[in-house]
């Protein structure tokens, strides 16, 4: 496997997150259609905007000229898999607009994720744009990560546990159960307690666990399809790796990025946690549930 230049390609993926993300932040606060897809079970899997769609030409528009140079494939969320992603060493992996139903109703929690991974499903790099704030991750396999441009390290003096959720879990019938086992977890860790927050899309709400140590963010193992495809772990599946956190599935097998079947992964759900003990746990409570 020929490995092109990490570096230089994360460069050109943070140049199209920002791109993407100043487009759709020049739509915010007008009107905007709002049209529905096929692909999910779940309203916030089937709404699409043509926000989604411009900010994806945004994307490839500078990424596709990579392809070419570096005999790269390319899995973007509105456009049709090509299968391409099992021929060549590479591919781009791109939601250009994570979150849409919160960005449709002017919420903070939308964001542009561009990740590349390798043919055997390993992160190579993630970059995720959060346009609300302003803020930029980056990470680059064996470089780290970066935020906003500066290196950054995962912190290790958190007072309290923060866990994030989707939409989902809110109506989860183990919701309660969980909230107290997390309490309980926190409070044996010395910690103040546990703060339960829905944060946003899959992506953002993976950022902020990430940003909030002792934090975590899981999805529950479900078979119906609709949120939790590859573009969805892709680059913060990156990042979680670069900061010597933990991610895997709710069993804690590898996450598999470049799965056969379908774009489809939450069929095995998904862990995201800031530290090992805390996954152990998570894994106890998705066992459970």
């Amino acid at each position: 496997m020929r490995c092109p230049d990490l570096k230089e390609l994360t460069v050109k993926a943070v140049q199209a997150a920002r791109e993407a993300g100043a487009l759709i932040q020049s739509y915010q606060g007008g009107e905007i259609e709002v049209l529905r897809k096929e692909g999910g079970h779940t309203y916030a899997s089937q709404v699409v905007t043509e926000v989604d769609r411009k900010a994806q030409e945004v994307i490839l528009n500078l990424l596709e000229p990579t392809c070419v140079k570096h005999d790269l494939a390319l899995l973007a969320e509105e456009s049709k898999d090509d299968y391409s992603r099992f021929e060549k060493d590479f591919f781009w992996c791109i939601d250009p607009l994570d979150g849409t139903l919160a960005f449709t109703r002017s919420e903070p929690g939308y964001s542009v994720s561009i990740g590349l991974v390798a043919r055997d499903g390993s992160p190579q790099i993630g970059v995720v744009y959060d346009p609300v704030r302003e803020v930029l991750w980056q990470g680059t396999r064996r470089y780290g990560i970066e935020r906003n441009g500066k290196p950054w390290t995962l912190a290790a003096d958190g007072k309290e546990l923060t866990f994030t959720y989707d939409r989902s879990f809110e109506h989860h019938p183990k919701r309660e159960q969980v909230l107290q086992t997390l309490e309980r977890y926190a409070c044996s860790r010395g910690l103040a307690g546990m703060t339960a927050i829905h944060y946003g899309g899959a992506v953002i709400n993976a950022c902020y666990a990430l940003e909030q140590a002792p934090g975590c963010h899981f999805k529950f193992a479900k078979p119906q399809e609709g949120g939790g495809s590859l573009w969805d772990y892709a680059a913060t599946a990156c990042l979680f790796e670069e900061a010597g956190a933990v991610v895997s599935d709710a069993h804690g097998a590898v996450l598999d990025l470049n799965r056969r079947e379908s774009t489809f992964m939450n069929h095995r759900g998904a862990l995201f946690a800031t530290d090992p003990a805390l996954a152990k746990q998570i894994r106890v409570i998705l066992r459970q549930a």
